[in-house]
């Protein structure tokens, strides 16, 4: 599938520096892995990445963490204690 984006002529003169397409598609996947809505390998696979650890290299750089909340935490710990037995 291709996009395209129309921008203003000055703004678009500004943005030549880099790859802006490869720089729309990077945050294209980092927002959406972060809303949860696709998953690494699939970033992994957007990105042509050759490897998961360049894709966590890459979230990681954009800071794109899923939530993990205290009660997230909370119900792991009480997961952890039943399957150890200590409950």
């Amino acid at each position: 599938m291709q996009i395209t984006i129309e921008l203003p002529d000055d703004i678009a003169n500004q943005l030549q520096s880099g790859n802006i397409s490869r720089r729309v598609l990077e945050l294209i996947a980092a927002d959406h892995y972060r809303q949860g809505q696709i998953g690494a390998a699939e970033v992994r696979r957007m990105l042509t990445f050759s490897s998961r650890w360049e894709t966590y290299e890459f979230l990681k750089r954009e800071k794109a963490y899923l939530p993990y909340t205290e009660d997230d935490l909370e119900q792991d710990v009480q997961t952890i204690r039943s399957v150890l037995g200590a409950e």
